[in-house]
């Protein structure tokens, strides 16, 4: 079994209800194809970047799931044949760890000098450099 994420927007005019019925038969058809949910997010309505189906708003679901690859196909069929979902998302994943741990922003950047530091280099100190020097270097490059 390999790990994947599912994320998918649900139209917004379903009572809260219907969309509690409507996110346990995507996870049944998970379980059908022989697959299981490790971890569900509870639906979350998001206003849309940009109109999708003439609606601005949508409910968000991200699940993380266990499954095998060839079942992948037939949950997508299923999932596409849905009309009450307008957009969906299946992502691969390495391993289950990976799905718990959520980076942070912060964490995914860094600087050369963090990068170096943890490489045990000294980072590069910034030399002040005349534009008259710099001048005199590309006058000497352009008359070779």
């Amino acid at each position: 079994m390999r790990f994947y994420e599912l994320t998918y927007l649900i139209n917004p005019d379903l009572s809260e209800l219907e969309l509690n019925g409507f996110c346990q038969k995507i996870n049944g058809f998970i379980t059908e194809e022989g697959g299981i949910v490790n971890k569900e997010k509870s639906p979350i309505r998001q206003r849309l970047g940009y109109s999708v189906n003439k609606k601005t708003e949508a409910f968000l679901v991200n699940l993380t799931l266990s499954l095998n690859p060839e079942n992948l196909e037939k949950l997508e069929k299923k999932i596409k044949n849905e009309k009450q979902i307008m957009r969906y998302m299946v992502s691969a994943k390495q391993s289950l760890e990976e799905t718990k741990r959520e980076p942070s922003r912060a964490s995914l950047r860094f600087s050369k000098t963090e990068a170096a530091e943890k490489k045990g280099e000294k980072p590069k100190e910034h030399q002040k450099i005349e534009l008259k020097e710099i001048d005199e270097k590309i006058d000497e490059i352009l008359k070779e």
